[in-house]
């Protein structure tokens, strides 16, 4: 028992030092645990021949990934992103197939083991490019979007490709096995209750197994997870999931077919259940874990001796599939008229091999497709491009979206052939609504924004803008600064917006200043340097998402509405004193600690202030306002 504990020890402490550092430098987890299966296996010794054993329990971690797969596979979803997801992804997955397979032909492969190779690269890292997307912010832009949907179909794919995998064995490594008593050993050790039927009546077993998961899921899961979340007990829950996942892994092995198979059919079933979030949440943590232990195996079996002997091919090999693959994919986003950088993010995004290269490689070695030898080189061209994808993340940041950005900005700005009162500067989100909430109110503005693109989409909806930096004077003079009376900057931009309020208050004093602030800092920031008007961006509608939250709690609109308006008046009323300290302390733009003190002390007083009931239901400030004098915007029209 205390060799399993010592063994279980190495494991956990490779993965909690080596997976944090991996994030920290840009590699990603799935890197991190690789390199913490090297370091205790072939570097160190730590860890050797239980690996093997140990990484067909924690195979088990992809049954549970493909499970979650599934559970967010919705089929409205599906169905809205069909034309990427089939067109984009399909082709992707099949050239890529294809022209791996012929190349592997020409250097003499059979052509089993051609076609199961062209499978294994046509596959990209999911971990590693949705977690970088998210680090970076890319996940929203065009480029990010179609690279999701092409991972997705990849993870679909798996699926069938596992299927296929058993078909293409090659005989005489059938014959090696069985020679050597491997075959033997596996079948002792699984049970199959279809191995001996005619083809006849095991494609009817398939069918059966299949529908009856289909059925079943559909019909008796509901019951099953009421009846288990009315006990109110966390822990049979999660056992419930654990036997729902384990239970259909063992009916598909019984079947003969894929575990993971069965684990993605019923992840989709369920997609649509009640307690879809609740079951992805539970398995979570046990997907995690055991993925991470699968990839640490994976690092520990690499052959330090096979890299020596073929490190050149391994680099070589490495490189000329992420070239084939960036070749592919920018093709493809020329075809599907994905424009600009997001051409090239795509590309270089997805040409590496992925995690489930290391599966179907597992897998096509346990069905006698791929021999071991080759394996072991293919694992390390896998591992190799994986090593490289931050590279190409830098490539990307460093010298391509730098120099869209300057082709961007060398565009000449839009002639303005007509001036307003108030000037927006930004027309994203945000400014959208200022626009039009000033347009309809009969308030002439003349619109700038600094994104082409975004100009163009304007002018699709007759929002009429003109393309142009709001920090250049020359521009804000052609938009007639010197006759307007207001100037609404809504650009998300921290720098120039700090730019635009630097000049604007020195070169023209007379244009009142209406800025969006990102947050309290910036804020501070902007009316230190002299804006008339600051509004914190998420201020409003956080208060407004707030009153609702008391509606739905039971309390009555009224008095959310009172507390709401006490809530701001209290912010007004404290606001210079905030301002104050923070510009007698600030640094680097860091609140003081005189002015963290100050803020617990006002939160003190918001509480007392929401405790407080007014026996008048109201006050003379909440019965109206006093009309207005009549024409009284008519010098602002």
């Amino acid at each position: 028992m205390t060799g399993y504990f010592l063994q279980a020890f190495v494991y956990l402490i490779a993965a909690v030092l080596a997976v944090p550092l991996a994030k920290r430098l840009g590699l990603g987890s799935v890197l991190g645990y690789l390199i913490a299966g090297v370091i205790i296996g072939p570097v160190i010794g730590l860890v050797g021949s239980e690996t093997a054993t140990i990484q067909h329990f924690a195979e088990f971690g992809v049954v549970m990934m493909l499970f979650v797969v599934g559970l967010e596979l919705e089929p409205r979803m599906l169905w809205n992103m069909r034309h990427k997801l089939i067109g984009l992804g399909g082709l992707q997955v099949s050239i890529t197939t294809v022209v791996v397979m012929l190349l592997c032909l020409a250097f003499g492969l059979q052509w089993s083991v051609a076609l199961a190779v062209g499978l294994i690269f046509s596959l990209s890292s999911t971990a590693i490019v949705l977690q970088t997307f998210n680090e970076k912010g890319l996940a929203k832009t065009d480029g990010g979007r179609s690279s999701f949907s092409v991972l997705l179909f990849q993870d679909i794919a798996v699926i069938p490709m596992l299927a296929l995998i058993p078909l293409l064995a090659l005989p005489e490594l059938i014959a090696l096995s069985e020679k050597l008593g491997e075959a033997a050993a596996e079948h002792g050790d699984s049970l199959n209750l279809v191995a001996h039927l005619p083809g006849w009546a095991y494609g009817i077993v398939v069918v059966v197994a299949i529908v009856a998961l289909v059925v079943g899921g559909h019909y008796l899961s509901r019951p099953l997870f009421r009846y288990v979340a009315s006990s109110g007990l966390r822990e049979i829950f999660t056992a419930a999931t654990l036997m729902l996942v384990i239970g259909i892994a063992a009916l598909m092995g019984l079947v003969g077919l894929s575990p993971a198979l069965g684990a993605f059919l019923a992840g989709v079933v369920l997609a649509n259940s009640e307690f879809r979030h609740e079951l992805e949440s539970t398995i979570e943590p046990f997907k995690g874990l055991l993925l991470g232990l699968f990839f640490i195996t994976v690092g520990a079996g690499v052959d330090f001796g096979v890299l020596q002997l073929h490190w050149g091919k391994v680099i070589a090999m490495a490189l000329g599939i992420m070239l084939i693959k960036a070749t592919i994919l920018f093709v493809l986003a020329i075809i599907f008229k994905i424009r600009n950088s997001d051409r090239w993010l795509f590309a270089l995004s997805l040409a590496q091999a992925g995690e489930f290269g290391f599966v179907l490689l597992n897998y096509t070695v346990q069905n006698h497709v791929i021999p071991q030898d080759l394996s072991q080189i293919l694992s390390l061209v896998v591992a190799f491009s994986m090593f490289l994808t931050p590279s190409l993340f830098i490539l990307y940041d460093k010298v391509i979206l730098p120099r869209y950005e300057r082709s961007e900005n060398t565009q000449e700005p839009d002639d303005i052939d007509e001036q307003g009162t108030v000037i927006v500067a930004g027309i994203g989100r945000f400014g959208q609504i200022v626009n039009r909430f000033l347009v309809a109110n009969g308030i002439k503005t003349v619109v700038l924004d600094h994104q082409a693109g975004q100009v163009e989409l304007m002018r699709k909806i007759n929002i009429k803008s003109y393309y142009g930096d709001a920090t250049q004077p020359d521009l804000l003079h052609t938009a007639g600064i010197e006759e307007a009376k207001l100037m609404v900057v809504t650009i998300d931009d921290k720098e120039k917006v700090r730019d635009i309020v630097k000049y604007v208050k020195h070169a023209h004093p007379h244009v009142r200043l209406m800025v969006r602030a990102f947050d309290r800092g910036h804020a501070y920031e902007l009316r230190s340097l002299g804006a008339d008007h600051i509004i914190t961006e998420a201020y409003y509608s956080a208060l407004e998402m707030g009153g609702r939250a008391l509606n739905e709690l039971g309390f009555h609109p009224f008095k959310s509405e009172q507390l709401k308006s006490a809530f701001d008046q209290l912010e007004k009323d404290n606001k210079e004193k905030l301002y104050q300290a923070w510009l007698a302390g600030h640094e680097d733009n860091r609140f003081s600690n005189d002015y963290r003190d100050l803020f617990l002390q006002l939160e003190e007083l918001l509480g007392k202030a929401m405790s407080k009931d007014r026996s008048d239901g109201h006050s003379l400030t909440e019965r109206g306002w006093t009309p207005p004098p009549k024409n009284y915007l008519d010098d602002f029209k």
